[in-house]
């Protein structure tokens, strides 16, 4: 990946629940692309790039968590050690950090986060933010594939960047058996590259 000021990094949700195997909803193989995830920040960084960490924060209760009527285990609640960015992961000081699902949404994505009950969107301001830094290509990558590294991809797709996936550094939850690899033809039919 070639970086530099027009560029961005966008680094989805390496934290505890998802990366750390003892996590609520640990994603397999989550640890192993940290050295490479790493490798990427440091290049970007050395480049000029903006790096951009995201992180789902949400409350304790949430239409999100199956507890609540949703899909997923309780995970990544705000301020817990499971929402905490992962020990070994390289954290620039002053990047953005961009926290999803914090009003109780579905935090898939990094630009956008959607009401669990009625679907409808708000943006998170990563697009605009990005495009008035004079960013035109994003490199995607992290946790999970099939779900916000998905999402964050397509939505910087739609939002007019060039976007690349960086498919060393991520990994599927793969509830369902090839969702991973369903993922990556979804994101190569909306014009993603991969790498």
């Amino acid at each position: 990946m070639e970086y530099g000021p027009t560029t961005a990094l966008i680094v989805v949700d390496v934290q505890n629940d998802f990366a750390d195997p003892k996590g609520n909803l640990s994603v397999r193989g989550g640890e192993d692309v940290i050295d490479f995830i790493n490798e990427q920040i440091q290049a970007a960084s050395r480049a000029g790039s903006p790096v951009v960490y995201t992180q789902d924060w949400h409350p304790e209760s949430t239409p999100h968590f199956e507890v609540d009527g949703g899909i997923w285990p309780v995970h990544c609640v705000a301020d817990t050690f499971g929402a905490e960015l992962h020990s070994a992961l390289k954290v620039i000081e002053g990047a953005v950090r961009v926290k999803k699902g914090v009003g109780g949404e579905d935090g898939y994505s990094a630009f956008n986060v959607r009401d669990p009950e009625t679907g409808n969107e708000t943006a998170t301001g990563l697009a605009n933010q990005l495009h008035n830094s004079g960013v035109e290509r994003v490199a995607v990558l992290g946790l999970a594939l099939d779900y916000c590294v998905r999402e964050s991809a397509l939505d910087a797709t739609s939002a007019g960047f060039e976007t690349t996936l960086l498919a060393d550094g991520t990994r599927p939850v793969n509830l369902r058996l090839g969702d991973g690899a369903r993922a990556v033809a979804s994101l190569v039919e909306a014009g993603v590259a991969v790498e």
